[in-house]
């Protein structure tokens, strides 16, 4: 499951030098599921769906697992993830979630009414709802309503408007009509809102390989450079934030959903102190949706 960086595990910015392992084990599955992609809403064409498994591993050795559904329609979609670890570091970094969106397609474009998460760690469990309309948010709020830090920099409502909920934000739009899967898809950059951060993700063309999944999709992707830019609702001193500001060697492939011209994230590989992060499709199955017939009186 993708989801954004304050979901994971907490990470504090001292900590005794016996908790080292743990907290080097939680920046990497913060860093694992501590993405999102935004873009610009491009008419989306067609309908499709998308049935996909995920495997996260750190340095070769699984750490979790994740499932992720996207059905789009001629007037509306929907999408939902869930995810959680596994192995040895569920001993010592355990962790659960699920999130969804849910809009409207208009004119083409994907346009998200509701976004929803729920997180669980051996510590608490959260739970976090946005509502937007065309963009700007409506609403929004988490449960339980965390405590007011002073050093955490203050969104305002301006930083709320013109934003991508996470959910929504991983479907990335190619415009045009031939095949979306090229270097352009990587020419994008986007806001993005969680319900507590703003920050910005922007893309970088690095290159094409093929992929093949244990089951499904196997074909070309178009493989970008990620940065991560945090703007506001953030804790500067906070590790994992430093960590991803700075990182400039992450990956991601995008490969497509049939009959539309989004595309969706295959992997994403992310250096960290322990190795390789990387968080692998092993099922990806995808099919063109024929149109909605309507239906006669």
């Amino acid at each position: 499951m993708l989801t954004t960086p304050h979901l994971a595990p907490g990470l504090r910015s001292t900590e005794p030098r016996a908790a080292g392992q743990r907290s080097a084990g939680r920046l990497a599955m913060a860093v694992l599921g501590g993405l999102a992609l935004a873009w610009a809403a491009e008419p989306a064409a067609a309908q499709g769906k998308l049935e996909a498994q995920y495997e996260a591993t750190l340095a070769g050795i699984p750490v979790g697992k994740g499932a992720w559904n996207i059905e789009i329609q001629d007037d509306v979609f929907a999408a939902a993830a869930s995810g959680g670890t596994s192995g040895l570091l569920k001993s010592f970094a355990g962790g659960s979630g699920t999130g969804a969106s849910q809009g409207r397609v208009v004119n083409g474009a994907l346009v998200a009414t509701g976004y929803q998460a729920s997180t669980t760690t051996s510590k608490k469990t959260e739970e976090i709802r946005i509502t937007l309309d065309k963009g700007n948010v409506k609403d929004f709020g988490i449960v339980p309503e965390p405590p007011v830090d002073p050093d955490r920099i203050v969104v305002t409502d301006a930083h709320r408007r013109g934003v991508w909920d996470p959910m929504t934000a991983s479907l990335l739009r190619v415009p045009g009509t031939g095949d979306p899967v090229t270097p352009d898809a990587c020419h994008n950059s986007a806001p993005v809102f969680d319900g507590r951060m703003r920050y910005e993700l922007k893309l970088d063309f690095k290159r094409m390989e093929t992929v093949k999944a244990e089951k499904g999709y196997h074909g070309p992707v178009v493989v970008c450079s990620l940065f991560f830019v945090p703007v506001a609702g953030y804790i500067p001193d906070r590790p994992v934030i430093k960590y991803l500001a700075a990182q400039r060697n992450i990956e991601i492939a995008f490969a497509p959903v049939a009959g539309t011209r989004i595309l969706v994230p295959f992997w994403l590989k992310v250096p960290t102190p322990l190795g390789p992060a990387m968080l692998e499709a092993t099922s990806f199955i995808t099919a063109a949706q024929p149109p909605r017939v309507a239906k006669t009186q």
